[in-house]
């Protein structure tokens, strides 16, 4: 299953569409550094000063895969992450783990996979590109706070950052090693261990409440 598809027939679509979609499936499979803009010219159909209409530089052609690379992600993240909690009875924080794994698990399993867009353009061009090291901060920032609705719990934004750096790892565990099952049990586990403190606080108060009620009947 591939999450983010190229449209099958691109001949139809505006020609800013055709450039972007072709850059976004080229600098993602293949990276950016490695990408030219006549590789993108070539690919998506236009010519050179259609191109140069559009993105009159690579910079602002980049700057444009990566945004529409993090709306589509976040569409489908928080998506998953909904599709993975219906029908649970665990609370919010109890599942979180289980959550984020299977949500992960369908995106290692998309044949296209190639780690996270924003972490690998950080390392391309993250100390060249002050925009992008923006962007991806960004990007992370909002995977965060996607993680911290599910918890829907006092101090769920120190606990989502903190299942985001998880996440994070899971992600470059699976690209660097190819082991996603072994990436998504260590990244349940420990989300678990994370969550577990936070759980153990909040029964605490709910317990001692029941014991006074107990003690004064």
């Amino acid at each position: 299953m591939l999450l983010f598809p190229l449209p099958a027939d691109l001949s139809e679509r505006p020609a800013r569409d055709r450039i972007l979609l072709t850059a976004h499936e080229l600098f993602y499979r293949e990276g950016i550094r490695a990408t030219g803009v006549d590789r993108v010219i070539a690919e998506s159909g236009v010519a050179k000063l259609t191109f140069y209409r559009h993105f009159p530089s690579k910079q602002e052609l980049v700057i444009a895969y990566l945004e529409l690379r993090h709306q589509a992600w976040m569409d489908w993240f928080r998506a998953a992450l909904a599709r993975h909690r219906a029908g649970s009875a665990r609370r919010p924080r109890q599942q979180i783990g289980r959550q984020l794994a299977a949500a992960l698990a369908e995106w290692f399993g998309d044949p296209a996979y190639r780690g996270c867009a924003f972490i690998n353009a950080m390392v391309e061009l993250g100390g060249s590109e002050p925009e992008v090291r923006r962007i991806a901060l960004s990007h992370k920032q909002a995977m965060a706070e996607a993680i911290g609705e599910q918890l829907l719990q006092p101090a769920a934004t120190s606990l989502a950052s903190a299942l985001g750096l998880l996440v994070d790892g899971a992600i470059l565990r699976a690209q660097l090693n190819g082991d996603a099952q072994q990436a998504l049990g260590d990244l349940e586990r420990l989300a678990e261990a994370a969550v577990e403190p936070h759980v153990a606080a909040a029964t605490l108060p709910a317990a001692k409440s029941t014991g006074r009620v107990r003690k004064a009947r």
